[in-house]
């Protein structure tokens, strides 16, 4: 399995949040399979969207498409950090 983490910062989360959830179905389509949303703790503007992908081509060329690079722009998004991460193990404790 591929995954991304993406970390960046929002200038305000509910609107950014509204751009995300009607993203669901291009994201979907472009091959993301499951995502997560979390916080920092302290910095509640500070953003991180992990999800899991069908290939990490796939989500390049979604994330650094001009489509996408505009989408951001819309919702607020500053200065995101873009990690793509191949799994080498996972388990349950």
């Amino acid at each position: 399995m591929q995954y991304v983490l993406i970390i960046h910062e929002v200038v305000d989360y509910e609107a950014w949040k509204k751009v995300f959830d009607a993203a669901a179905t291009i994201r979907r389509e472009a091959g993301e399979r499951s995502y997560q949303v979390l916080k920092y703790q302290n910095e509640p503007r500070r953003i991180v969207h992990f999800s899991a992908w069908t290939s990490i081509d796939d989500a390049k060329r979604f994330f650094e498409s001009p489509k996408l690079v505009q989408i951001r722009k819309e919702a607020g998004v500053r200065a995101p950090d873009f990690i793509y991460l191949d799994q080498l193990e996972a388990g349950t404790l």
